[in-house]
């Protein structure tokens, strides 16, 4: 399975892109800083690495070039709340293959990443194709049969990543394990928001918010059970 390193200083923001690039397919982790990201880069060496551009002190461009340094072959991508021709220049320079708006819109990431880098990027920067998110005006009926078939294949990888997020939920709600339900909680809120299933979604956050207060909401996790598996 493809590995990938979320960064990034914001806990949510950082959660809400590992969940989506998980709905991918990817098996992910997260970091949220330079000297957490290199260690997890050094535990196990990702095939994708989404770093936050934003972060204090230029961290992300600094994390992308000390990946490359240290020999990383990760394909990098960076985010950026304004990608404006500054952050694309930095983020190129630094080794990204593209800078991505944020909050990261899931039909882009997810179509960057089944496109190019799933099936086989360049190993640098590509400047001349990097994705803002923005629609370029062009429509000649290619792009809504592309958009279709990515939203089927979101939900096919959301429906196929369900049973082992299910059980993750339900292993920690039975062990007590609030730190590792909060997660898995969280992770399937993320994807369910942005893919369509927001009473899934609303269940997950409600599951979550207790898990970070040590309560582990037992009724809220059965009711998920059945309504996901409905």
């Amino acid at each position: 399975m493809l590995t990938a390193l979320v960064v990034g200083a914001d806990a949510a923001e950082r959660s809400r892109t590992a969940a989506l690039v998980a709905a991918a397919g990817w098996q992910v982790r997260e970091a949220a800083g330079v000297r957490e990201a290199l260690t997890a880069a050094r535990a196990g060496e990702p095939d994708l690495v989404v770093a936050d551009l934003d972060m204090p002190a230029g961290d992300g461009p600094a994390l992308l070039r000390r990946l490359r340094l240290t020999g990383s072959r990760a394909h990098l991508v960076g985010t950026a709340a304004e990608v404006t021709a500054e952050v694309r220049e930095a983020g190129s320079a630094a080794g990204a293959l593209a800078v991505l708006p944020a909050p990261v819109d899931a039909g882009v990431l997810v179509r960057f990443l089944l496109g190019r880098v799933t099936a086989g990027a360049t190993s640098g920067p590509d400047t001349s194709g990097q994705d803002d998110g923005r629609d370029d005006g062009r429509d000649d009926g290619r792009d809504h049969d592309m958009d279709g078939e990515l939203a089927g294949r979101l939900q096919e990888l959301y429906a196929d990543a369900l049973p082992g997020r299910l059980s993750a939920i339900d292993a920690g709600a039975r062990t007590g394990n609030a730190p590792a339900l909060a997660y898995a909680s969280t992770t399937l809120a993320g994807t369910s928001a942005q893919l369509g299933h927001p009473e899934v979604a609303e269940l997950c956050r409600a599951i979550a918010a207790d898990a970070r207060r040590g309560v582990l909401a037992h009724e809220l996790v059965d009711r998920l059970l059945d309504l996901a598996t409905a």
